[in-house]
């Protein structure tokens, strides 16, 4: 394997676990049940898959990397909400909003992806601009616009779930 396969493969699984992982923080947000692990999980990977990124060979700035830069932007963030302001006030908001919207580009840059990889997806959609290409990323804004939504409108969704429970 050469060295610019064995770092697509490092990317692309990393890329992977940290959607994974965004999915399974997100669905504990909406349960009440967080998971600290996970969420860590999420934020480095995520902040990985961005960083890699930009590994590749390249000879125009693509949305990709827009992408990867605002999440750089976005994730940090994300962490000194959780872990330096343990979601109070308003950093509650301030962190799901910059690691949800961080998972929605990664989830739209995974569907350009499997849209240019995957022949079936590639046949339907070749330019990326038909109709199934804009369907599949219309419904990926409103999955995320409503997990934003129910997130959000939960008022103890997120609450402290780095903070170690009390003992009886």
């Amino acid at each position: 394997m050469s060295g610019l396969a064995a770092f697509t493969l490092f990317h692309v699984l990393v890329s992977l676990v940290g959607i994974v992982t965004g999915f399974a923080v997100v669905f504990g947000w909406i349960t009440h049940r967080e998971r600290p692990k996970l969420t860590l999980t999420f934020l480095v990977t995520t902040v990985l898959t961005s960083l890699t990124g930009f590994g590749f060979p390249f000879t125009r700035f693509l949305p990709s990397h827009a992408f990867g830069a605002i999440s750089l932007v976005l994730l940090p963030l994300a962490g000194v909400a959780l872990y330096a302001f343990e979601l109070r006030g308003a950093w509650r908001r301030v962190y799901i909003g910059s690691a949800l919207f961080a998972l929605y580009l990664n989830t739209f840059v995974l569907i350009v992806q499997l849209f240019g990889k995957i022949p079936v997806l590639r046949a339907a959609a070749p330019t990326q601009t038909e109709l199934p290409f804009a369907l599949a990323q219309g419904v990926l804004l409103l999955t995320f616009v409503g997990l934003g939504w129910v997130t959000l409108r939960r008022p103890k969704a997120t609450e402290k779930v780095n903070q170690v429970p009390a003992q009886a």
